[in-house]
């Protein structure tokens, strides 16, 4: 970015935000499609539903195994996002906490999404176009929290929010 916008560290800081939780949401979308298309094609899915767990508790680890594959690698390398953005540590705190809750409820958000295009060859498109509204009030409050933190504001109560989307979208 820096090549693009120009070197000045207050530009950089000041949307550094945005362009965290777009890659965010980019890299889980682009993963999302593939969450239960494998299973389907290989005939695994079925066997997946005969299992004598219960079908949310099969979902629930197949979200969280997409979430250690685009999620935590998000969170891992975000203090080398956050030095070459030039945000401060209590900035790039904040923008972990947010990473850390909110990246699950990408994953939570686009399940039932994948579940209703599991079956469709090109389904990638109309998966964004009925996940993207989802996603809205935790990309709103996650930058909001990651941009209080750049001014030194509390962040606590946009955190809570984003706390509380995450078992929320865990029960669609």
């Amino acid at each position: 970015f820096p090549l693009s916008i120009g070197p000045e560290p207050q530009l950089l800081a000041r949307i550094a935000p945005g362009i965290i939780w777009v890659a965010a949401l980019l890299s889980s979308l682009l993963a999302l499609e593939r969450l239960f298309r494998d299973d389907l094609q290989d005939g695994s899915l079925e066997q997946l539903m005969l299992l004598p767990l219960p079908l949310p508790a099969v979902v629930l680890a197949k979200v969280m195994a997409h979430w250690m594959v685009t999620g935590l690698p998000l969170l891992i390398l975000s203090p080398l996002v956050a030095m070459l953005l030039g945000m401060d540590i209590y900035g790039w705190q904040v923008m972990a906490l947010t990473l850390l809750l909110g990246t699950p409820t990408l994953g939570f958000l686009g399940a039932p999404g994948v579940a209703l295009t599991v079956g469709l060859k090109r389904g990638g498109v109309l998966l964004s176009i009925l996940v993207l509204p989802l996603t809205i009030p935790l990309l709103i409050f996650a930058t909001a929290a990651m941009d209080a933190a750049s001014m030194h504001l509390p962040v606590d109560g946009d955190l809570a929010i984003l706390g509380a989307l995450a078992p929320g979208s865990a029960t669609l």
